[in-house]
């Protein structure tokens, strides 16, 4: 079995305990989009589990409430229709419809109908965690890219996350400072 994990970061890899971690966080405000090339790394590892991928995003929210909070910062919205546009690229990218990236990021954010100021992306891929949530988001904290998005000026959030036959899962938070 394999164990990795895979973020986008610009710039850097990360190596973290036993995985990878390869980080790719993108931004926009209303004309500019920064995008940055993902390369996976693996590892050996331990085991993967079924997961329950609703139960995992409300943790994702929750996690990243429970931080961002920590630092004195507001919490995030959970809006549905950011979420869904999430949640369509996460199981695009489990599926193998579209590579691990931000590719198509900004379509993804004119799609929510959401009127935005600014908007970013934080997106993870790991397999062979028991927990792949905390895992994603150790890694989005240690990635200057990825913390940049988690400690943004943003009101609203979506996530979404997939998983495949292989054990993969793969995790998309947006986020939106909405007009």
């Amino acid at each position: 079995m394999i164990r990795q994990t895979a973020f986008g970061i610009a710039l850097s890899t990360i190596v973290l305990a036993s995985g990878l971690t390869n980080a790719i966080p993108t931004q926009i405000s209303a004309k500019k989009v920064n995008q940055v090339k993902s390369v996976p790394i693996t590892s050996q590892a331990v085991l993967t589990g079924n997961f329950n991928t609703s139960e995992l995003e409300k943790s994702v929210f929750e996690q990243i409430n429970r931080y961002r909070a920590s630092k004195g910062l507001s919490r995030l919205t959970l809006n549905s229709r950011i979420s869904k546009q999430a949640r369509v690229h996460s199981q695009n990218m489990a599926s193998g419809k579209v590579p691990f990236s931000h590719n198509g990021f900004e379509k993804r954010v004119k799609s929510t109908a959401v009127r935005y100021q600014s908007a970013a992306e934080n997106v993870a891929f790991n397999q062979g965690y028991d927990d792949p949530v905390a895992e994603a988001i150790r890694g989005w904290i240690k990635s200057p890219g990825h913390l940049k998005n988690l400690k943004g000026n943003y009101n609203l959030t979506g996530i979404g996350v997939a998983t495949n036959k292989e054990g993969q899962v793969y995790l998309t938070q947006i986020f939106i400072l909405n007009r």
